[in-house]
């Protein structure tokens, strides 16, 4: 998780291509260089463990773009598949 949103704070669109899910991934990713990650707290996590095939992790990223601040509350799914663990998708919260 943590990984993941270092690479959408550094733009890296190549490396978030890799650690998605084939199945859910979009076609095309296009970041926005406007939009500056601030900070990520974890609020929780379930499995996600050394034996575990699957996860999830609940965030809050703060963020900010046109002089606005904002928030991206989301619990995200994540599958380990060949020593890899992969986002599958993830659901928003208020």
């Amino acid at each position: 998780m943590r990984s993941r949103y270092t690479a959408f704070a550094l733009l890296d669109s190549e490396y978030l291509r890799r650690t998605w899910h084939p199945r859910t991934a979009p076609a095309d990713l296009e970041l926005d260089p406007d939009l500056q990650w601030r900070r990520l707290d974890i609020v929780s996590t379930a499995r996600g463990g050394p034996l575990d095939t699957e996860g999830t992790v609940e965030f809050k990223a703060y963020f900010r773009q046109d002089g606005e601040r904002g928030i991206l509350h989301e619990t995200s799914r994540f599958v380990r598949e060949d020593g890899r663990w992969l986002y599958v998708d993830g659901q928003l919260h208020g």
